[in-house]
């Protein structure tokens, strides 16, 4: 009996000592499973936090490039324009303004300028047939234009024959062309100014330049550079006006000869106009 109890006695033993490890075991396994847990949460939220910041980062970079982009010629060319230095500069920028003035000023007038000469004949001979010299005066005072200032005058010496007609057309049309170059001189004026500024800031600016290596006694690149590049940036702006300058007076050039051009075939068709209506009243 008493052995029956001892076996009873080492085999809850055991169980118990299994139990134990099982236990023991068990939560090892789970403790190690929370950890692993746990580490694989806090590596993803670094993870996307990362790319957070990744993401905000280059938002950040991209909007202030997208400014920096579009401002970027602006200040560029204020940058050059200030360190070309502001003496010769301003006189550059004025002798631009000045001569982009004239041109604006040039452009409006010989638009206004331009007439329709065939509607305009066909309405002075329409006028001449139906309502004679007095009505054909009044189409031409309601027209602008130098051509409707011509017929005008031309109408206004009809009695003094057609020689005298002929006389005034041209004494008119001289006046009318010299209205139209109003101003032009001056546009050229400009053209050859602006360069010349500029050539001539290169000039002192390579004067400094070596006036610098005098002082020091010895030829440095640091030295020599300033005056160099305020040298070349006068020289870039004067050309740069230049060319936009040359650019609007060409345009202006080519309009007034296309308006001289149609004044002088309208003086020959109006005068023809004359003879004809001449003939028919006499």
């Amino acid at each position: 009996m008493k052995k029956a109890l001892s076996l009873l006695a080492i085999v809850a033993l055991s169980l118990g000592t299994v139990n134990a490890y099982a236990q023991e075991d068990t939560a090892s396994t789970e403790v190690v499973d929370s950890t692993a847990t746990e580490s694989m949460d806090s590596a993803a939220a670094a993870v996307d936090s990362a790319a957070t910041e990744t993401e905000e980062v280059a938002e950040e970079a991209a909007t202030e490039e997208a400014p920096a982009a579009e401002q970027s010629f602006t200040q560029i060319l204020k940058e050059k324009f200030i360190q070309g230095g502001a003496f010769f500069m301003s006189f550059v920028l004025l002798a631009l303004v000045l001569g982009l003035a004239l041109v604006i000023e040039r452009i409006i007038y010989l638009t206004f300028a331009q007439t329709n000469t065939t509607k305009l004949l066909n309405e002075v001979e329409g006028a001449l047939n139906n309502g004679g010299i007095d009505a054909a005066k009044e189409v031409c005072r309601n027209t602008r234009g130098p051509v409707a200032t011509i017929f005008y005058e031309g109408l206004d010496h009809y009695d003094e024959g057609l020689d005298m007609v002929d006389k005034s057309i041209m004494s008119v049309g001289s006046v009318e062309n010299g209205k139209l170059e109003k101003g032009v001189s001056w546009i050229s004026l400009f053209i050859a100014l602006a360069p010349m500024l500029g050539f001539m800031g290169t000039v002192i600016g390579m004067i400094g330049a070596f006036d610098a290596i005098e002082a020091a006694g010895d030829i440095n690149p640091s030295l020599v550079a300033g005056g160099i590049k305020v040298a070349l940036l006068t020289t870039v702006f004067g050309l740069i006006t230049a060319i936009i300058l040359q650019i609007f007076y060409n345009l202006i050039v080519a309009m007034i000869d296309g308006i001289v051009i149609k004044m002088e075939d309208a003086s020959i068709s109006f005068l023809d106009l004359l003879v004809e209506y001449k003939k028919k009243n006499s």
